[in-house]
């Protein structure tokens, strides 16, 4: 999600889509040598959405037009959610998990609950959404409860008391970049964020956030943040590392280099992009996205807002290959097609086969000319490293599956 940037329209799902964190306590203190993990749980929603790609293309058009430091992914179909715990005693809140944006804030949906570690810093924040949407209201520094083993003393939140276009949301946990937040509360140039925090406090070693995601339509379809590292026990491989891109806007997010071929098909020379949690789908540059529509024969979907194939077509898709830091990542014709048995979630057909593929409405050389989203992001374990500028991918179980 990245702020105002844009929330999207398909925010009825949030109520229905969520994850939920859990984590069993310790009963040991954890030291900051070891990395923590979080364990997340997704349901689906069951309603319908419509035209799932105009709600992503939405927020990175905001991105590549600099207008905002983040835009939410609330919109999303698989929509990530902790519950975290505020004050001393806590109370609980449901929160959307988000590596587009970084303020932490609560509030929409259920009031805070002030203790005696909760202090009104007397600054305001303020977020808008590229879609309209938007939050605001006092900030505040208070306890923040991740799990037993992740707790945050004097972390920095918003309280809101005005919204608009949350919908059951509760409050929003960032795990981007802490450049994001500037501009966003009063008085103040920048603020730190959950994971400088949790470093700064000694809680993790080192500035790292892994995330794992498993295919919704999976057996298992779970996942996991781990604070301070990554979980080795989830990849099938070394973890391969990219700097951060120097080409903005794609430098003030998660951003990197990568190419892109069709099979044998250069269809994206290398350039500059994101990678996302908050983006469902992979969006690619619109000349990119023209050269791999008609190299797959698939037709445009309105309704759905997807490309469509043929079970014939499908047979003979090729494999897509991400070149990033010198290491190819291959994503097989399966992890290119949409869920089939998630079709009607996006107000398809259930027999239909649609592809995850989309277009960012703007040909390449913006700046931010790809997003790596949650379709990328289920097939290969990512490593957000702040300490060291980078980001890196490994292989896991599902990079191969054929689970869609």
């Amino acid at each position: 999600m990245v702020p105002s940037r844009s929330l999207s329209s398909l925010l009825a799902l949030l109520a229905l889509a969520f994850i939920s964190l859990s984590a069993s306590a310790s009963p040991h203190p954890r030291t900051a040598s070891s990395p923590a993990t979080l364990k997340l749980a997704v349901r689906i929603n069951s309603y319908g959405i419509k035209n799932i790609a105009a709600a992503d293309r939405a927020r990175i058009q905001a991105r590549q037009a600099g207008g905002s430091s983040s835009i939410s992914a609330i919109n999303n179909v698989m929509t990530y959610t902790a519950d975290i715990g505020v004050g001393n005693p806590p109370t609980y809140y449901t929160v959307l998990v988000d590596t587009g944006s970084s303020n932490t804030w609560i509030g929409t949906n259920k009031a805070y609950e002030k203790t005696a570690t909760s202090r009104d810093t007397g600054n305001t924040f303020s977020v808008g959404y590229g879609d309209g949407s938007s939050v605001s209201g006092e900030e505040y520094t208070d306890t923040v409860t991740l799990n037993a083993d992740l707790v945050i003393d004097n972390q920095s939140i918003g309280v809101a008391s005005q919204s608009s276009g949350m919908g059951s949301l509760e409050g929003l946990i960032g795990l981007g970049p802490a450049d994001l937040t500037q501009g966003t509360v009063s008085n103040t140039y920048e603020v730190a964020t959950v994971t400088d925090n949790l470093y700064k406090q000694r809680t993790i070693s080192s500035e790292v956030l892994g995330v794992f995601f498993a295919p919704a339509s999976s057996s298992d379809s779970s996942g996991e943040l781990t604070f301070g590292g990554y979980d080795a026990s989830k990849i099938t491989g070394d973890v391969s590392y990219v700097p951060i891109t120097t080409t903005s806007p794609a430098s003030e997010y998660w951003g990197i280099d990568q190419s892109i071929r069709y099979g044998s098909m250069p269809i994206l020379d290398e350039t500059a992009g994101i990678v996302d949690t908050g983006t469902t789908l992979i969006y690619i540059a619109s000349d990119a996205f023209h050269k791999y529509q008609s190299a797959t024969g698939a037709t445009l979907n309105e309704n759905v807002g997807l490309l469509q194939i043929s079970s014939a077509q499908y047979e003979k898709l090729s494999s897509l290959y991400f070149a990033i830091g010198g290491v190819t990542y291959e994503l097989t014709p399966n992890a290119q097609i949409w869920p089939r048995s998630l079709n009607t979630a996006v107000g398809g057909d259930a027999n239909s086969i649609y592809l995850v593929i989309a277009d960012t409405g703007s040909p390449s050389g913006s700046g931010l000319d790809f997003t790596n989203g949650y379709c990328f992001l289920e097939r290969f374990y990512s490593v957000f490293d702040t300490t060291n500028s980078r980001v890196g991918f490994a292989t896991t179980q599902y990079t191969d599956a054929t689970s869609n």
